[in-house]
């Protein structure tokens, strides 16, 4: 199956409220022709609606839409049939009472080439053989596929998901969003995914737009959100993180691991943001472990340094436990901090 011209989309000062209630402020963003942007914030930002403007399920308040060349909301309205624009729900929104085939099928226009395009579209999400299933017979991971392979089937130039994975159990959650993540680099579609979890907006966006009270507060690649947020919140809500007092000044901040590299902006009293990887256990008595978190693949070491506790990732390796003295250093090249207060 090859996917249709992939197709920009530009949001311009974006507003829209429930019963006068305002749910998006002026919320612009662009998506390039074939990139993938993930919408990350807590339930309730406004996530969810402004993908469904830009499915046009639903009509602005004011501001505008740009698909591609075409202008789909704002001084004119093109309706949700003719926006050539996928969508993956969180409930996945299969027709019980139809098969895996009919269900594929239902958004292709008719034409002789329908039933191939239906046999390409289960072919690439692996469900070839299962065509006559009913949906209640599926796994959810098999559900999901079904409503990928049906917002595909009719070659969108923009695909639209929200939360896709979230009915799926976590090891299941994993495997498919990076099987998903792949497919759509592979097929070259602009793709839009709202997600609440940090870990799958990293891993699914070439960049990630932060929403807040309806606001988008930063958009960025991963890395550049993980080590230079916009704020303190964001700095928060993208990565554990420890925080604790310091003093600035020229481009030092002290603080109880000593003077560290800091903004040579910043001036005053600050709160110093430290992630668990810039932190590493040394020998010492300054220290001592409240907390050993094993993940397998490393671990996350909880310690009270005086009245500030930190958080320190360590290797999987690592036989420290609790009641340990140790010494804490920073290792990072820069401590990000934000002005305190």
């Amino acid at each position: 199956m090859t996917a249709a011209a992939a197709r920009g989309v530009t949001v311009k000062s974006l507003e829209h409220a429930y019963e006068q209630e305002p749910v998006l402020h002026g919320v612009s963003f662009d998506a390039e022709p074939g990139e993938s942007i993930a919408l990350l914030g807590p339930s309730g930002c406004g996530k969810t609606t402004l993908l469904r403007l830009i499915a046009g399920l639903e009509r602005p308040s004011s501001g505008s839409i740009t698909i591609g060349e075409e202008e789909v909301a704002g001084t004119t309205w093109v309706p949700p049939d003719r926006r050539r624009v996928g969508m993956v729900f969180q409930d996945w929104a299969l027709f019980p009472h139809l098969s895996v085939a009919k269900n594929v099928a239902y958004g292709i226009a008719k034409s002789p080439n329908k039933d191939e395009a239906v046999a390409d579209a289960l072919q690439m999400m692996n469900l070839a053989g299962l065509e006559d299933r009913m949906p209640a017979t599926l796994s959810g991971g098999q559900q999901q596929r079904v409503a990928l392979a049906r917002a595909l089937a009719p070659r969108p130039g923009v695909l639209l998901l929200d939360e896709p994975f979230s009915n799926l159990d976590t090891n299941l959650r994993v495997e498919v969003r990076t099987e998903v993540r792949g497919l759509l680099a592979k097929l070259g579609i602009t793709s839009i995914f709202v997600t609440h979890d940090q870990d799958e907006a990293f891993i699914v966006g070439d960049r990630v737009a932060v929403m807040r009270e309806g606001q988008i507060v930063q958009a960025d690649s991963p890395r550049t959100l993980y080590h230079q947020p916009a704020d303190r919140w964001t700095a928060e809500f993208v990565g554990t993180m420890s925080v604790i007092p310091g003093d600035a000044n020229s481009g030092l901040v002290d603080c109880v691991l000593g003077s560290l590299p800091t903004d040579p902006e910043l001036n005053g009293l600050v709160d110093v943001i430290l992630r668990p990887e810039q932190l590493s256990i040394e020998a010492g008595d300054e220290a001592e472990v409240q907390l050993v978190e094993y993940y397998g693949h490393d671990s996350m070491v909880f310690v009270n340094l005086g009245d500030q506790q930190l958080r320190v990732r360590c290797g999987a390796s690592t036989n420290l436990i609790r009641g340990d003295r140790v010494r804490v250093a920073f290792i990072g090249e820069q401590a990000l901090a934000f002005s305190a207060g």
